[in-house]
């Protein structure tokens, strides 16, 4: 079973919709026990990262996902959700991370040539920088849908796929069970799924 962690800040529809089209089981909840129970374990988001990081303090399951990864359940983090498993974000002000993945989330405003719009919104090809669980089945071009105006830095070992967007950015990484995707695999067509797939058969629990 997925559990799709409920702390007040993501797509949680769209993901569970996606789940149910690879036959996965997949529940959304707020319940730590429950979480403790799942194989694996998807961190949705969106919005601003200082709101996320008070919601998800204030949920009180921070200390339940810090026990997770230590006891190797797998983690997948998506969008902003991906951008809390670093140690920082410098998103109106430096906010700190979840600190399971070495790097910081940094703005694009000053980064990426001023004719491109951000934020960057739309489908974007993946270049893979390492092989990985994750993107088995996935190949070099294969676009999936960004909507983010920041992105991970300072993060090159763990970096599995980036994608091009005035700069090479971080499109997803990986360190030991934690995972993370920039852009929404559960809007992101067969793409997508499968890289869903690929997470729900990545990993044992310890």
């Amino acid at each position: 079973m997925v559990a799709i962690v409920d702390y007040g800040v993501g797509n949680l529809f769209s993901l569970c919709s996606s789940f149910a089209a690879i036959g996965a089981e997949a529940v959304v909840t707020n319940d730590a026990m429950v979480l403790k129970s799942a194989s694996h374990v998807l961190l949705p988001g969106v919005g601003a990262f200082e709101d996320a990081r008070l919601r998800l303090s204030r949920s009180g399951l921070e200390d339940t996902l810090r026990e997770l990864v230590s006891n190797g359940t797998p983690l997948m983090g998506v969008c902003l959700g991906m951008q809390l498993l670093f140690d920082e974000s410098l998103e109106f002000g430096v906010h700190k991370g979840l600190g399971f993945i070495p790097g910081r989330v940094i703005g694009m405003q000053g980064t990426i040539d001023e004719s491109l719009l951000i934020p960057h919104i739309g489908w974007n090809g993946l270049q893979k920088t390492q092989d990985h669980p994750l993107l088995s089945g996935i190949e070099d071009g294969d676009c999936v849908y960004f909507v983010h105006s920041f992105f991970a830095s300072e993060c090159d070992e763990s970096v599995i796929a980036t994608t091009e967007y005035g700069v090479q950015m971080t499109a997803a990484v990986a360190r030991g069970n934690v995972l993370g995707c920039q852009f929404h695999p559960e809007k992101s067509g067969e793409v997508g799924l499968k890289i869903l797939k690929n997470f729900v058969n990545f990993g044992e629990r310890a």
